[in-house]
């Protein structure tokens, strides 16, 4: 799998939550609690992005999958693909691409990062490898870079964060 660290155009997003690498990757576990985050609806849609997502498929584990479906200008289309690592309390990471295939040489990567840091977690989210898909590789980036925003780590964040 590509490392987000090596890429040069990649999307990057970060929260810190208030428990440690072992709680927060709890949400990660079981595909209900990776739809409370990581299937959280975008409440206000900007013109061109997906509107709504949700999780249609998720096999936690290395080798397993991951396929969201999102509301894209009035129609679904599903992203998602095998996943490449599960290191459980430190990383997940998935292949993406499009579902059927955008027409991208290789896919994309989705990284998910958990580190140790000021008494809790910083999550880090990458999305990277945009170099390999071919075409106008600095706009697709620069696509992704203006579509991802926070709702799934500040998601993540209120259900780990959340009174028991």
């Amino acid at each position: 799998m590509s490392n987000p660290d090596n890429s040069i155009l990649k999307v990057r997003r970060s929260i810190h939550i208030a428990a440690p690498p072992q709680r927060v990757w709890q949400e990660f576990i079981t595909r209900e609690c990776m739809n409370r985050w990581w299937g959280a609806i975008i409440s206000e849609p900007v013109a061109g992005t997906p509107a709504g997502q949700k999780l249609v498929a998720y096999e936690p584990r290395l080798g397993g999958q991951i396929v969201m479906e999102v509301g894209m200008d009035g129609s679904p289309v599903r992203y998602g693909g095998a996943i490449k690592v599960f290191e459980a309390g430190r990383e997940f990471g998935f292949e993406n691409d499009w579902i059927p295939n955008q027409g991208w040489k290789v896919p994309t990567f989705i990284t998910v990062r958990l580190t140790p840091a000021l008494g809790g977690t910083l999550v880090e989210l990458f999305h990277h490898g945009f170099e390999g898909t071919g075409g106008d590789v600095a706009a697709e980036h620069a696509g992704y870079e203006q579509g991802w925003g926070m709702t799934q780590l500040s998601a993540l964040k209120r259900s780990v964060e959340a009174p028991s």
